[in-house]
């Protein structure tokens, strides 16, 4: 087994704190020096690292830099919910955008959300066998 940790770059360290607990319920656990928090409560440690806007993204891409306005990535987050409405609300309530309306499939539902920093994220309610339902029995 691999020890697993995902890092989420933020342009402010104490609104993103705010946002993640407000929004999603996580903890906040060590912090690391003034730039770096681990948030705690999903299933593996969310590490929140304060980044400049505009700020090099890697020096074998010199030319992409950090922006913390909405923008697409082919990874995102993807938070099971028990209720998908409250969920939204909440998270809509400590920042999120609601990108689309409420996407059903056979599996369950989901709300496709953007963090304020700019960041995707999916709201998701399991119904059913969850993703099972598209296993052949």
């Amino acid at each position: 087994m691999i020890d697993l940790r995902l890092c989420i770059d933020v342009d402010d360290l104490e609104k993103a704190v705010a946002f993640y607990q407000q929004a999603l319920g996580l903890t906040t656990g060590r912090r690391f020096g003034d730039d770096m928090v681990e948030m705690l409560g999903a299933a593996v440690p969310i590490d929140l690292l304060r980044k400049p806007a505009g700020s090099p993204a890697s020096d074998a891409a010199p030319n992409a830099l950090r922006g913390y306005g909405r923008h697409w990535t082919p990874l995102h987050l993807d938070v099971v919910v028990d209720q998908l409405e409250p969920a939204i609300d909440r998270a809509r309530r400590a920042g999120a955008v609601l990108d689309r309306a409420i996407q059903e499939a056979k599996w369950g539902r989901m709300a496709q959300m953007a963090d304020p920093f700019g960041h995707g994220f999916c709201l998701v309610q399991f119904l059913g066998r969850g993703y099972d339902e598209l296993v052949s029995p």
